[in-house]
């Protein structure tokens, strides 16, 4: 039986390690933060690359992987609430949610992402759920789902950037637009959404303000990494409004880390072509751009927009893609 299900076990290190920072306390809070900020980018581009594109086959390991990531966002929250209410909130516990939101954002929302495309109302979709709720992100299904999905590296598309335009300003911008799509594709669904978060809001404020600080960012970071991820996956590609999609629409990573840790979602240009692909069986495709650096690499690339929109132009040029904006 192969075991290549293994490295993806990899990913889980970041909940374990930021339920076990809360746990602990202190300065200790900080170690997701070390973690996937300050060890991971270094360690990415040790591991290298990979081009394997042999479809994995054990679906059913991959399978609980991603529902372990999924569930395991709840359990961060409530530790982090618990520990909000044995510290309060002090430097040491902005550490906390600063490292739960990178938790949820890189575990749980992957993790989202992959199960929201699953039969509605099934355990997983269910699943997906949770972990958006606890980020104040449910409207994310809807919006991926039927209008990502459906517009993709078009000006349409709230989560595709054109060339200049940097991650500050693309994520003040998508936030509001991502909210009008889903709105405008399940407005019954996106309002209810909508009221449900507010309502657990004024609740958590109710039992006290560094809760609903702690929850309310942790919720802001989980976001922000979704939203870069969105930025570096299309930024600078563009189809025209017939034009069928393929491969060169969205950049692809193949980083070894990224790959392991993340669920595959670098090999993004082959969800896109499929999107009810399993993310076990994503393949490579010679024809999509290649970014630069791995996810982990891109996250500290795109803090400095020209420096990032000069690598991307030059990276796309390098390959021959034309599929500019």
């Amino acid at each position: 039986m192969s075991l290549r299900w293994v490295p993806h076990l990899w990913g889980l290190l970041t909940p374990a390690v930021t339920l076990a920072s809360l746990w602990f306390g202190g300065v200790w809070m900080a170690a997701t933060l070390i973690l996937l900020l300050g060890i991971y980018p270094f360690l990415e581009i040790l591991l290298g690359q990979s081009s394997s594109s042999e479809p994995l086959q054990e679906g059913r390991a991959h399978s609980i992987i991603a529902h372990l990531h999924a569930w395991c966002v709840p359990f961060v929250i409530i530790a982090l609430f618990w520990r909000i209410s044995l510290d309060g909130l002090t430097v040491f516990t902005t550490m906390g949610f600063l490292s739960a939101g990178l938790s949820n954002g890189a575990s749980g929302i992957v993790a989202a992402h992959e199960l929201g495309h699953r039969r509605p109302k099934s355990f997983s979709w269910l699943s997906a759920r949770l972990s958006l709720f606890c980020v104040l992100y449910l409207h994310f299904t809807t919006e991926h789902n039927h209008t990502h999905h459906k517009h993709w590296a078009r000006d349409i598309d709230p989560t595709s950037s054109p060339w200049g335009q940097g991650i500050y300003y693309h994520f003040l911008q998508t936030l509001p637009r991502q909210v009008k799509g889903a709105y405008k594709a399940r407005p019954v669904d996106t309002r209810n959404s909508l009221i449900v978060e507010l309502i657990f809001l004024i609740g958590l404020g109710l039992a006290g303000l560094p809760f609903l600080a702690a929850f309310i960012g942790q919720a802001a970071v989980a976001i922000y990494l979704l939203e870069f991820v969105n930025y570096i996956q299309h930024h600078g590609l563009q189809r025209g409004g017939e034009e069928r999609p393929n491969a060169s629409h969205a950049w692809e990573s193949r980083h070894r880390l990224s790959r392991w840790t993340l669920m595959e979602l670098p090999l993004h240009p082959s969800h896109h072509l499929k999107s009810s692909t399993p993310y076990e069986r994503l393949t490579v495709h010679d024809e999509a751009p290649q970014l630069p650096a791995g996810y982990y690499g891109m996250f500290w690339l795109a803090t400095l927009p020209p420096l990032f929109g000069k690598l991307m132009q030059r990276q796309l040029h390098s390959t021959g893609v034309s599929k500019t904006n």
